[in-house]
Parts: C-alpha cells; structure tokens; sequence
C-alpha cells in the first residue's frame, strides 16, 4: 500500500511541475513584449542620453549626475516590472500553500480522493494565475506608460 501511495506521489509532483511549467510559460508569453520595452526601448534611450552627458564643457561630477539622471527611466521601470511580478508570485505561491494544506489535512481524515483533490486545488490555482495574465499585463504597461 505504502508503495503505490509512493508511486502516486511521484506522479502528482510530475503533474505539479508540468502545471507550474505551464504558468512560467504564459508568463514569459505575456510579458515578453514589456520585457522587450524594458531592456530594449528604454535601454536604447538611455544609452542615447548617456553619450549627451559626455560633453568636454562639463566637469567629472556634472557627467555622473547627467548619466544617473538618464538611467532613471529604465531602473523606474524594472522596479515596477520586478514588483509586480514578486506580487503575482507571492500570490500563486499562498494560493498552492491553500492546496498543500487542504491536502494535508484531507491526508489526516484519510480521504482517499486527497491526491485528486490536490490536483485538482493545483489546477485551479494555475489557471487563475494564467487568467489574471492579461490584467497583470495591462497594469504594468498602464504603468510604465507602454501604449499599443
């Protein structure tokens, strides 16, 4: 009994991976096109406001503070991008912890449907993270000013 109890385990950790997998997936999908604004649109403007700061009329410290200023737009945004996506993280992450309790306590009562239950508590955790995508999406953007 022990062994098949095992072996079911294993499967569901495999199904839990695959389910995970799926929502870094969609992330990546999602994001990919505010990722690109990020490291491409906004490096490229601040590269280009860096090389105004090296003028031989400005001294050391007038060139540092004018390269600082121009990085302010790109640091503003990943920190936006970076917060926002701790936050969907954090979120998924509490919504599984629900599902491992529930399975555990399920486990304790001996419910014998506990492993269906949880994969199923799993499943609906996924899709409502890959749901709110989109809206994480718009939020961000609506953020950083990025207009389609």
């Amino acid at each position: 009994m022990e062994a098949i109890a095992a072996a079911e385990e294993r499967i569901v950790s495999e199904r839990l991976k695959q389910k995970l997998n799926e929502v870094n997936t969609a992330a990546q999908s999602q994001l990919a096109g505010i990722q690109d604004h990020v490291q491409f649109t906004l490096q490229q403007a601040y590269y280009r406001c860096a090389y105004e700061c090296f003028d031989r009329r400005r001294n050391q410290e007038d060139i540092r503070r004018c390269v600082e200023h121009c990085s302010v737009p790109t640091h503003n945004a990943q920190n936006i991008f970076q917060n926002e996506m701790a936050r969907f993280q954090e979120r998924l992450n509490r919504s599984l912890m629900v599902c491992q309790d529930k399975h555990e306590s399920a486990r304790i009562q001996k419910n014998r449907n506990a492993t269906m239950e949880l994969e199923s508590c799993v499943d609906q955790s996924v899709q409502d993270s890959i749901n709110e995508l989109p809206h994480l999406v718009a939020k961000i953007e609506g953020s950083l000013g990025i207009n389609h």
